[in-house]
Protein backbone atom coordinates (compact mmCIF):
# COMPACT_ATOMS: atom_id res chain seq x y z
CA UNK A 1 0.00 0.00 0.00
CA UNK A 2 1.58 3.30 -0.74
CA UNK A 3 0.98 6.62 1.27
CA UNK A 4 1.11 9.97 -0.05
CA UNK A 5 0.85 12.88 2.13
CA UNK A 6 0.93 16.15 0.44
CA UNK A 7 1.20 19.45 2.04
CA UNK A 8 -1.12 22.37 1.56
CA UNK A 9 -0.56 25.25 -1.55
CA UNK A 10 -2.38 28.24 -2.52
CA UNK A 11 -4.07 26.74 -5.56
CA UNK A 12 -5.69 23.78 -6.31
CA UNK A 13 -3.69 21.76 -9.18
CA UNK A 14 -5.31 19.50 -11.59
CA UNK A 15 -8.38 17.61 -11.57
CA UNK A 16 -7.85 13.89 -9.62
CA UNK A 17 -7.87 11.26 -11.99
CA UNK A 18 -8.93 7.67 -11.90
CA UNK A 19 -8.36 5.27 -10.44
CA UNK A 20 -5.73 7.12 -8.39
CA UNK A 21 -1.86 6.19 -9.50
CA UNK A 22 -1.19 8.31 -6.16
CA UNK A 23 -0.71 11.77 -8.03
CA UNK A 24 0.36 15.15 -6.60
CA UNK A 25 -3.13 17.16 -5.10
CA UNK A 26 -3.03 20.39 -3.54
CA UNK A 27 -6.27 21.99 -2.08
CA UNK A 28 -6.39 25.70 -0.42
CA UNK A 29 -4.47 26.00 2.79
CA UNK A 30 -5.67 24.91 5.62
CA UNK A 31 -6.42 21.60 3.82
CA UNK A 32 -4.46 18.51 4.15
CA UNK A 33 -5.30 15.78 1.77
CA UNK A 34 -3.70 12.02 2.32
CA UNK A 35 -4.78 9.51 -0.08
CA UNK A 36 -3.84 5.89 0.63
CA UNK A 37 -3.56 3.64 -2.65
CA UNK A 38 -3.52 -0.12 -2.74
CA UNK A 39 -2.75 -1.90 -6.23
CA UNK A 40 -1.79 -4.91 -7.12
CA UNK A 41 -1.48 -7.16 -10.35
CA UNK A 42 -3.33 -10.39 -10.68
CA UNK A 43 -2.98 -12.48 -13.45
CA UNK A 44 -6.16 -13.60 -13.43
CA UNK A 45 -7.72 -10.48 -13.57
CA UNK A 46 -7.18 -7.00 -12.58
CA UNK A 47 -9.24 -5.81 -10.18
CA UNK A 48 -9.42 -2.21 -8.23
CA UNK A 49 -9.46 -2.47 -4.35
CA UNK A 50 -11.55 -0.14 -2.80
CA UNK A 51 -9.25 3.70 -2.31
CA UNK A 52 -9.72 5.55 0.65
CA UNK A 53 -9.43 9.28 0.45
CA UNK A 54 -9.59 11.26 3.55
CA UNK A 55 -9.74 14.38 4.39
CA UNK A 56 -9.15 16.38 7.67
CA UNK A 57 -10.41 20.13 8.04
CA UNK A 58 -8.99 21.92 11.05
CA UNK A 59 -10.68 24.96 11.79
CA UNK A 60 -8.83 28.43 12.54
CA UNK A 61 -8.75 28.33 15.77
CA UNK A 62 -8.09 24.89 16.43
CA UNK A 63 -11.20 24.25 18.76
CA UNK A 64 -12.65 20.59 17.13
CA UNK A 65 -11.60 18.56 13.83
CA UNK A 66 -13.85 17.55 11.21
CA UNK A 67 -13.22 14.24 9.76
CA UNK A 68 -14.97 13.23 6.48
CA UNK A 69 -14.25 9.91 4.63
CA UNK A 70 -15.14 8.94 0.79
CA UNK A 71 -14.99 5.68 -0.54
CA UNK A 72 -13.92 5.56 -3.53
CA UNK A 73 -14.59 2.20 -5.31
CA UNK A 74 -14.85 2.30 -9.96
CA UNK A 75 -15.54 -1.56 -9.77
CA UNK A 76 -18.92 -1.27 -8.36
CA UNK A 77 -20.90 0.86 -9.97
CA UNK A 78 -19.22 3.89 -9.24
CA UNK A 79 -21.06 4.28 -5.94
CA UNK A 80 -19.20 7.06 -3.72
CA UNK A 81 -20.11 6.89 0.03
CA UNK A 82 -19.23 9.68 1.76
CA UNK A 83 -19.40 9.87 5.82
CA UNK A 84 -19.40 12.73 7.65
CA UNK A 85 -19.20 13.59 11.54
CA UNK A 86 -19.95 17.43 10.13
CA UNK A 87 -23.33 18.61 8.25
CA UNK A 88 -22.60 19.72 4.24
CA UNK A 89 -24.85 21.79 2.53
CA UNK A 90 -27.07 19.61 -0.60
CA UNK A 91 -26.29 22.12 -3.44
CA UNK A 92 -24.36 20.26 -5.69
CA UNK A 93 -25.89 16.99 -7.49
CA UNK A 94 -23.47 15.13 -5.37
CA UNK A 95 -23.90 16.75 -1.80
CA UNK A 96 -21.06 14.18 -0.38
CA UNK A 97 -18.73 15.55 -2.29
CA UNK A 98 -19.24 18.88 -0.91
CA UNK A 99 -16.26 19.19 0.99
CA UNK A 100 -14.04 18.77 -2.79
CA UNK A 101 -12.56 21.91 -4.18
CA UNK A 102 -14.91 22.06 -7.71
CA UNK A 103 -12.33 20.64 -10.05
CA UNK A 104 -12.13 17.33 -8.05
CA UNK A 105 -15.70 17.36 -7.50
CA UNK A 106 -16.33 17.77 -11.26
CA UNK A 107 -14.30 15.23 -12.38
CA UNK A 108 -15.49 12.27 -10.02
CA UNK A 109 -18.93 13.22 -11.33
CA UNK A 110 -17.89 13.17 -14.80
CA UNK A 111 -15.89 9.60 -14.46
CA UNK A 112 -18.92 7.78 -13.14
CA UNK A 113 -20.29 5.46 -16.15
CA UNK A 114 -23.99 5.79 -17.05
CA UNK A 115 -25.97 2.52 -16.13
CA UNK A 116 -27.27 0.10 -19.05
CA UNK A 117 -28.92 -2.96 -18.44
CA UNK A 118 -26.03 -4.07 -20.78
CA UNK A 119 -23.29 -3.14 -18.11
CA UNK A 120 -25.27 -4.36 -15.08
CA UNK A 121 -25.48 -8.18 -16.96
CA UNK A 122 -21.95 -7.87 -18.00
CA UNK A 123 -21.07 -6.54 -14.20
CA UNK A 124 -22.89 -9.89 -12.83
CA UNK A 125 -21.02 -12.16 -15.29
CA UNK A 126 -17.90 -11.15 -14.30
CA UNK A 127 -18.53 -11.22 -10.33
CA UNK A 128 -19.62 -14.67 -11.29
CA UNK A 129 -16.71 -15.40 -13.25
CA UNK A 130 -14.46 -14.42 -10.39
CA UNK A 131 -16.61 -16.29 -7.65
CA UNK A 132 -16.54 -19.48 -10.10
CA UNK A 133 -12.48 -19.65 -10.01
CA UNK A 134 -12.56 -20.10 -13.68
CA UNK A 135 -9.14 -22.44 -13.93
CA UNK A 136 -10.68 -25.06 -11.50
CA UNK A 137 -13.55 -24.64 -13.99
CA UNK A 138 -11.18 -25.10 -17.65
CA UNK A 139 -9.36 -27.89 -15.18
CA UNK A 140 -12.52 -29.94 -14.56
CA UNK A 141 -13.85 -29.56 -18.43
CA UNK A 142 -10.73 -30.59 -20.30
CA UNK A 143 -9.75 -33.60 -17.58
CA UNK A 144 -13.22 -35.01 -18.20
CA UNK A 145 -13.06 -34.46 -22.01
CA UNK A 146 -9.88 -36.24 -22.06
CA UNK A 147 -10.10 -39.19 -19.34
CA UNK A 148 -13.76 -39.94 -21.38
CA UNK A 149 -11.43 -40.14 -25.12
CA UNK A 150 -9.39 -43.05 -22.96
CA UNK A 151 -12.89 -45.18 -23.59
CA UNK A 152 -12.67 -44.57 -26.91
CA UNK A 153 -11.55 -48.12 -28.79
CA UNK A 154 -12.77 -46.86 -32.35
CA UNK A 155 -14.16 -43.94 -34.36
CA UNK A 156 -17.46 -45.52 -34.60
CA UNK A 157 -17.23 -44.75 -30.73
CA UNK A 158 -17.07 -41.29 -31.24
CA UNK A 159 -20.97 -41.13 -31.64
CA UNK A 160 -24.23 -38.92 -30.76
CA UNK A 161 -24.01 -41.30 -27.46
CA UNK A 162 -20.61 -40.89 -26.64
CA UNK A 163 -21.09 -36.76 -26.77
CA UNK A 164 -24.10 -36.51 -24.95
CA UNK A 165 -22.91 -39.03 -22.14
CA UNK A 166 -19.75 -36.74 -21.47
CA UNK A 167 -21.83 -33.60 -21.67
CA UNK A 168 -24.39 -35.39 -18.77
CA UNK A 169 -20.97 -35.80 -16.66
CA UNK A 170 -19.18 -32.00 -17.52
CA UNK A 171 -22.31 -30.43 -16.14
CA UNK A 172 -23.27 -32.09 -12.87
CA UNK A 173 -19.62 -32.17 -12.91
CA UNK A 174 -19.01 -27.89 -12.90
CA UNK A 175 -21.74 -27.34 -10.11
CA UNK A 176 -20.40 -29.44 -8.19
CA UNK A 177 -16.86 -27.37 -8.84
CA UNK A 178 -18.94 -24.25 -8.02
CA UNK A 179 -19.89 -25.84 -4.93
CA UNK A 180 -16.42 -26.26 -3.61
CA UNK A 181 -14.57 -23.29 -4.62
CA UNK A 182 -17.62 -20.99 -3.21
CA UNK A 183 -17.98 -23.42 0.21
CA UNK A 184 -13.73 -22.37 0.54
CA UNK A 185 -14.55 -18.68 0.11
CA UNK A 186 -17.70 -18.56 2.39
CA UNK A 187 -14.76 -19.77 5.18
CA UNK A 188 -12.33 -18.16 4.35
CA UNK A 189 -13.53 -14.19 3.40
CA UNK A 190 -11.17 -13.08 6.48
CA UNK A 191 -8.30 -15.04 5.31
CA UNK A 192 -8.89 -13.82 1.14
CA UNK A 193 -9.16 -9.97 2.03
CA UNK A 194 -5.07 -10.70 3.03
CA UNK A 195 -4.80 -13.36 0.17
CA UNK A 196 -7.17 -12.76 -2.65
CA UNK A 197 -8.89 -9.21 -1.92
CA UNK A 198 -10.10 -9.37 -6.08
CA UNK A 199 -12.57 -12.56 -4.96
CA UNK A 200 -16.46 -11.54 -5.12
CA UNK A 201 -17.13 -12.23 -0.56
CA UNK A 202 -13.89 -10.60 0.17
CA UNK A 203 -14.01 -7.60 -1.51
CA UNK A 204 -18.10 -7.24 -0.60
CA UNK A 205 -19.20 -7.48 -4.28
CA UNK A 206 -21.31 -10.78 -2.69
CA UNK A 207 -22.72 -10.75 0.23
CA UNK A 208 -22.73 -14.03 3.12
CA UNK A 209 -26.06 -14.98 1.83
CA UNK A 210 -25.67 -14.21 -1.98
CA UNK A 211 -22.57 -16.82 -1.91
CA UNK A 212 -24.63 -19.12 0.48
CA UNK A 213 -27.50 -19.14 -1.76
CA UNK A 214 -25.32 -19.80 -4.54
CA UNK A 215 -23.28 -22.54 -3.01
CA UNK A 216 -26.29 -24.45 -1.92
CA UNK A 217 -27.99 -24.24 -5.26
CA UNK A 218 -25.12 -25.73 -6.79
CA UNK A 219 -24.69 -28.34 -4.33
CA UNK A 220 -28.53 -29.38 -4.85
CA UNK A 221 -28.52 -29.11 -8.40
CA UNK A 222 -25.35 -31.39 -9.29
CA UNK A 223 -26.70 -34.12 -7.36
CA UNK A 224 -30.23 -33.93 -9.13
CA UNK A 225 -28.41 -33.79 -12.41
CA UNK A 226 -26.75 -36.67 -11.28
CA UNK A 227 -29.44 -38.55 -10.13
CA UNK A 228 -31.19 -37.93 -13.48
CA UNK A 229 -28.21 -39.24 -15.32
CA UNK A 230 -28.39 -42.25 -13.46
CA UNK A 231 -24.85 -43.34 -14.36
CA UNK A 232 -23.12 -44.57 -11.00
CA UNK A 233 -19.96 -43.73 -11.35
CA UNK A 234 -20.87 -40.34 -12.32
CA UNK A 235 -22.93 -40.19 -8.88
CA UNK A 236 -20.04 -41.95 -6.71
CA UNK A 237 -17.91 -39.09 -8.19
CA UNK A 238 -20.27 -36.33 -7.36
CA UNK A 239 -20.64 -37.36 -3.77
CA UNK A 240 -17.03 -37.97 -2.78
CA UNK A 241 -15.82 -34.56 -4.40
CA UNK A 242 -18.83 -33.19 -2.14
CA UNK A 243 -17.90 -34.84 1.23
CA UNK A 244 -14.26 -33.81 0.58
CA UNK A 245 -15.29 -30.59 -0.67
CA UNK A 246 -16.97 -30.10 2.31
CA UNK A 247 -14.40 -31.22 4.72
CA UNK A 248 -11.73 -29.38 3.43
CA UNK A 249 -13.35 -25.73 4.08
CA UNK A 250 -16.07 -26.20 6.53
CA UNK A 251 -15.33 -24.69 9.88
CA UNK A 252 -16.69 -27.35 12.14
CA UNK A 253 -15.15 -29.81 15.27
CA UNK A 254 -12.53 -32.08 13.29
CA UNK A 255 -13.08 -30.85 9.73
CA UNK A 256 -11.69 -28.16 7.94
CA UNK A 257 -8.97 -30.31 6.86
CA UNK A 258 -7.36 -27.00 5.01
CA UNK A 259 -5.78 -26.36 8.19
CA UNK A 260 -3.50 -29.38 8.60
CA UNK A 261 -1.05 -29.80 5.43
CA UNK A 262 -1.19 -33.28 4.82
CA UNK A 263 -5.36 -33.69 4.88
CA UNK A 264 -5.70 -30.86 2.67
CA UNK A 265 -3.35 -32.19 -0.09
CA UNK A 266 -5.23 -35.71 0.06
CA UNK A 267 -8.19 -34.22 -0.56
CA UNK A 268 -7.17 -32.36 -3.41
CA UNK A 269 -5.01 -35.73 -4.23
CA UNK A 270 -8.54 -38.47 -4.24
CA UNK A 271 -10.63 -35.81 -6.29
CA UNK A 272 -7.90 -34.37 -9.06
CA UNK A 273 -6.00 -37.60 -9.18
CA UNK A 274 -7.99 -40.84 -8.86
CA UNK A 275 -12.16 -39.79 -8.49
CA UNK A 276 -11.44 -37.31 -12.05
CA UNK A 277 -9.49 -40.53 -13.76
CA UNK A 278 -11.27 -43.41 -12.51
CA UNK A 279 -14.87 -42.33 -11.74
CA UNK A 280 -15.10 -40.43 -15.27
CA UNK A 281 -13.73 -43.01 -17.40
CA UNK A 282 -16.11 -45.65 -16.11
CA UNK A 283 -19.01 -43.67 -16.50
CA UNK A 284 -18.00 -43.36 -20.12
CA UNK A 285 -16.70 -47.02 -20.28
CA UNK A 286 -19.94 -48.51 -18.94
CA UNK A 287 -23.26 -46.44 -18.51
CA UNK A 288 -22.51 -45.24 -22.16
CA UNK A 289 -21.22 -47.98 -24.07
CA UNK A 290 -22.11 -50.21 -21.64
CA UNK A 291 -18.76 -51.81 -21.47
CA UNK A 292 -17.28 -54.03 -18.43
CA UNK A 293 -15.69 -51.88 -15.46
CA UNK A 294 -12.25 -52.47 -16.59
CA UNK A 295 -9.19 -49.87 -16.09
CA UNK A 296 -6.80 -49.64 -19.17
CA UNK A 297 -3.31 -48.69 -19.31
CA UNK A 298 -3.62 -45.38 -20.53
CA UNK A 299 -5.86 -44.85 -17.60
CA UNK A 300 -3.43 -46.22 -15.35
CA UNK A 301 -0.76 -44.15 -16.49
CA UNK A 302 -3.55 -40.94 -16.61
CA UNK A 303 -3.91 -41.56 -12.87
CA UNK A 304 -0.35 -41.96 -12.07
CA UNK A 305 0.73 -38.54 -13.77
CA UNK A 306 -2.02 -36.85 -12.25
CA UNK A 307 -1.02 -37.83 -8.70
CA UNK A 308 1.73 -36.34 -9.33
CA UNK A 309 0.38 -32.81 -10.28
CA UNK A 310 -2.34 -32.70 -7.85
CA UNK A 311 0.16 -33.15 -5.16
CA UNK A 312 1.55 -30.21 -7.09
CA UNK A 313 -1.02 -28.33 -7.23
CA UNK A 314 -2.14 -28.78 -3.91
CA UNK A 315 1.74 -27.55 -2.60
CA UNK A 316 1.52 -24.71 -4.44
CA UNK A 317 -1.10 -22.64 -4.07
CA UNK A 318 -0.32 -22.26 -0.86
CA UNK A 319 2.98 -20.59 -1.61
CA UNK A 320 1.50 -16.84 -2.46
CA UNK A 321 -0.98 -16.65 -0.07
CA UNK A 322 2.03 -17.61 2.98
CA UNK A 323 1.04 -14.12 4.79
CA UNK A 324 -2.76 -14.60 5.13
CA UNK A 325 -2.39 -18.35 6.24
CA UNK A 326 0.11 -17.51 8.77
CA UNK A 327 -2.35 -14.96 10.23
CA UNK A 328 -5.07 -17.10 10.29
CA UNK A 329 -2.84 -20.50 11.45
CA UNK A 330 -3.27 -22.38 9.00
CA UNK A 331 -0.36 -24.40 8.78
CA UNK A 332 0.35 -25.44 5.27
CA UNK A 333 3.76 -26.82 3.54
CA UNK A 334 4.48 -23.37 2.36
CA UNK A 335 4.10 -21.71 6.37
CA UNK A 336 6.37 -24.75 7.63
CA UNK A 337 9.33 -24.94 5.62
CA UNK A 338 9.19 -21.53 3.66
CA UNK A 339 8.05 -20.76 -0.06
CA UNK A 340 11.69 -21.40 -1.67
CA UNK A 341 11.62 -25.34 -0.43
CA UNK A 342 8.15 -25.47 -1.51
CA UNK A 343 8.52 -24.24 -4.88
CA UNK A 344 11.96 -26.55 -5.96
CA UNK A 345 9.94 -29.50 -4.38
CA UNK A 346 7.09 -28.96 -6.45
CA UNK A 347 9.48 -28.76 -9.72
CA UNK A 348 11.32 -31.98 -9.02
CA UNK A 349 7.77 -33.63 -8.37
CA UNK A 350 6.79 -32.33 -11.91
CA UNK A 351 10.40 -33.07 -13.80
CA UNK A 352 9.86 -36.93 -12.20
CA UNK A 353 6.59 -36.76 -13.46
CA UNK A 354 7.62 -35.81 -17.39
CA UNK A 355 10.77 -38.47 -16.70
CA UNK A 356 8.03 -41.24 -16.21
CA UNK A 357 5.72 -39.88 -19.05
CA UNK A 358 8.64 -39.93 -21.13
CA UNK A 359 9.45 -43.84 -20.54
CA UNK A 360 5.72 -44.50 -21.16
CA UNK A 361 5.95 -43.09 -24.34
CA UNK A 362 9.44 -44.51 -25.38
CA UNK A 363 7.45 -48.25 -24.79
CA UNK A 364 4.61 -47.54 -26.44
CA UNK A 365 3.87 -49.99 -28.92
CA UNK A 366 2.41 -47.17 -31.60
CA UNK A 367 4.49 -45.31 -33.42
CA UNK A 368 2.14 -42.14 -33.06
CA UNK A 369 1.84 -42.67 -29.51
CA UNK A 370 5.16 -43.14 -29.00
CA UNK A 371 5.94 -39.68 -31.09
CA UNK A 372 3.06 -37.74 -29.21
CA UNK A 373 3.81 -38.85 -25.46
CA UNK A 374 8.19 -38.27 -26.24
CA UNK A 375 8.04 -35.14 -28.01
CA UNK A 376 4.89 -33.76 -25.99
CA UNK A 377 6.32 -34.48 -22.25
CA UNK A 378 10.00 -33.34 -23.28
CA UNK A 379 8.95 -30.14 -24.38
CA UNK A 380 6.45 -29.68 -21.50
CA UNK A 381 9.39 -30.62 -19.05
CA UNK A 382 11.71 -27.61 -20.75
CA UNK A 383 8.82 -24.99 -20.39
CA UNK A 384 9.22 -25.34 -17.02
CA UNK A 385 12.80 -25.57 -16.01
CA UNK A 386 12.82 -22.86 -18.06
CA UNK A 387 10.40 -20.47 -16.10
CA UNK A 388 11.56 -21.52 -13.36
CA UNK A 389 14.56 -18.92 -14.41
CA UNK A 390 11.72 -15.73 -13.57
CA UNK A 391 10.60 -16.32 -10.48
CA UNK A 392 10.83 -13.99 -7.60
CA UNK A 393 9.96 -14.97 -4.11
CA UNK A 394 9.72 -11.10 -3.14
CA UNK A 395 7.19 -10.86 -5.50
CA UNK A 396 3.40 -12.28 -4.79
CA UNK A 397 2.62 -11.75 -8.51
CA UNK A 398 5.76 -13.49 -9.79
CA UNK A 399 4.55 -16.49 -7.55
CA UNK A 400 0.77 -16.24 -8.59
CA UNK A 401 1.74 -15.97 -12.05
CA UNK A 402 4.00 -19.21 -11.70
CA UNK A 403 1.24 -21.04 -9.92
CA UNK A 404 -1.00 -20.38 -13.36
CA UNK A 405 1.61 -21.58 -15.43
CA UNK A 406 1.48 -24.83 -13.46
CA UNK A 407 -2.29 -24.53 -14.10
CA UNK A 408 -1.39 -24.31 -17.82
CA UNK A 409 0.63 -27.26 -17.87
CA UNK A 410 -1.97 -29.19 -16.19
CA UNK A 411 -4.61 -28.49 -19.14
CA UNK A 412 -1.39 -29.23 -21.82
CA UNK A 413 -1.19 -32.51 -19.99
CA UNK A 414 -4.89 -33.54 -20.58
CA UNK A 415 -4.53 -32.35 -24.45
CA UNK A 416 -1.81 -35.28 -24.63
CA UNK A 417 -3.46 -38.07 -22.26
CA UNK A 418 -5.83 -39.24 -25.11
CA UNK A 419 -2.63 -40.12 -27.46
CA UNK A 420 -1.38 -41.87 -24.88
CA UNK A 421 -2.01 -46.00 -25.50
Amino acid sequence: MESLLIGSSQKPSSPLPFPFPAEICSFPTGHVLKLKCKAFSNVERLYAVPVRLHVKRQNLHDKSIGQRRITLNPRRDSKYIANSTSEHSLESPRPDLNFLPNSVSEHILESEPSKSPWSSVQQALDVFYRFSRPHTVIGTVLSIISVSLLAVEKLSDLSPLFYTGVLEAIVPALLMNIYVVGLNQLTDIEIDKVNKPYLPLASGEYSVTTGMTIVSSFGILSFLLGGVVGSWPLYWALTVSFMLGTAYSINVPFLRWKRFAVLAAMCIFTVRAVIVQVAFFLHVQMHVFGRPALLSKPVIFATAFMSFFSVVIALFKDIPDIVGDKIFGIQSFTVRLGQKKVFWICILLLEMAYAVALFVGVTSPNSWSKLTAVVGHTFLGWLLLNRTKSIDFKSKASITSFYMFIWKLFYAEYLLIPFVR
